[in-house]
């Protein structure tokens, strides 16, 4: 399959470069060159009319321009009161999709600045840092030039970043480092669930969806003896054989490419799905959305056959959907049901990151609202 490509003239000649997207966006079909004379009202006026912008300038000037073109993107605050104001007469699933559409939008803008990068990933701007190893991790190793938003560039960077500083993890007594691509466990209420639950079995857990490996390295330090973790994203494959390698626990943690369940049965049987039923519109989205419950309907309908006599599986779940409306509780237990599963227990927590207390955001209503739950689950 070719590579998508993107055109444009400069200095009266057609030219075009490959064209790299992580989320699957396509090139731009407007394209104008840009530098350290543009200035920020320009470069947003153009990206809100679909022009990208191929940056020639200095690169710190284009991370500053970027920063620029993002506070203009940001509701101004009677237009957003306005927002919330009609916000409150919307169904709360009319207001997560309109969010969804606004984050959208904010992301087509912010997309449309620039960066070419040559071989072996060296930016040819002034001022461009050594990336590198950003891209390596990211993206693998170098198959020559290629045109990416500097908003994707920034992103490889951080991640990079955080990939080498790693996230605590107080019940491991360890660090988690996520890849980029692999949702990071900062939300460590979930981890809090599995690290006090009572275990109906140490012989042998399946880690479903495993990640960063996180669940199944808490596992093992809670004393089963042998964990299969398996997930069907490459990227977060080498995440939780990299984390896993790194905690000294290859020994007892087997991590296998399938779609869902391994074959046979275990005692216990952990899934953290994709918490929210929508479409991915991002790499990253995809540890968050789970479109028409995919992962979670196929998690309890092959749950019980995969279960030992007297095993249970884990469902952690926030319940987030249901305050937005997106996905009902009567759903949820009516999909245990009829998969001849019971719920044994139940054990939730609330979140503890910020947004949960934060009322600016649209979503606030919902979200000081959630509830995370560990749903013990067994074989009726």
């Amino acid at each position: 399959m070719t590579d998508p490509q993107l055109s444009w003239i400069e200095q009266d000649e057609a030219c075009t470069a490959r064209w790299h997207s992580e989320s699957g966006t396509p090139p731009p079909r407007r394209v104008q060159m840009a530098d350290d004379t543009m200035n920020a009202d320009t470069a947003f006026r153009l990206a809100c009319e679909g022009t990208a912008l191929l940056w020639r300038g200095d690169f710190q000037n284009a991370r500053l321009l970027l920063q620029a073109v993002a506070r203009r993107a940001e509701p101004k605050p009677k237009k957003a009161a306005r927002k919330k104001a009609k916000a409150a007469d919307v169904t709360p699933a009319h207001a997560f999709h309109l969010y969804r559409q606004s984050q959208a939008q904010r992301a087509r803008i912010l997309g449309m600045l620039l960066i070419p990068v040559g071989e072996d990933y060296t930016i040819p701007l002034r001022r461009a840092p050594d990336i590198s190893e950003a891209c390596v991790e990211a993206y693998g190793e170098s198959t020559g030039p290629f045109v990416v938003s500097l908003r994707e560039l920034l992103g490889v960077v951080s991640a990079h970043e955080w990939r080498k500083k790693g996230v605590e993890i107080p019940e491991l007594g360890a660090r988690i480092h996520a890849h980029y691509g692999v949702y990071s466990p900062v939300r460590g209420e979930y981890v809090d669930l599995v690290a006090k639950a009572p275990l109906p079995g140490k012989a042998l857990a399946f880690d479903i969806g495993t990640g960063t490996g996180v669940l199944a390295a808490l596992l093992v330090r809670r004393g089963v003896a042998r964990v299969i973790a398996t997930d069907q994203s490459p990227r977060a494959i080498a995440c939780a054989r990299d984390n896993i390698e790194r905690l000294g626990m290859s020994g007892k943690v087997e991590i296998e490419t399938t779609d869902l369940f391994p074959d046979g049965r275990a005692s216990l049987v952990v899934c953290n799905p994709p918490w929210l039923p929508a479409a991915a519109s991002s790499l990253l989205e995809q540890s968050v959305y789970d479109p028409d419950s995919r992962m979670l309907k196929g998690f309890l309908s092959g749950l019980a056959s995969h279960l030992t006599p007297g095993g249970e599986g884990w469902l952690i779940l926030s319940d987030l959907a249901e305050h937005l409306g997106l996905r009902s509780r009567e759903f949820l237990q009516e999909e245990i049901a009829k998969n001849g599963l019971k719920v044994v227990a139940r054990t939730e927590i609330r979140p503890r990151h910020s947004r949960a207390t934060d009322e600016s955001d649209p979503l606030h209503h919902a979200r000081s609202a959630e509830m995370t739950s560990l749903w013990r689950l067994a074989a009726a």
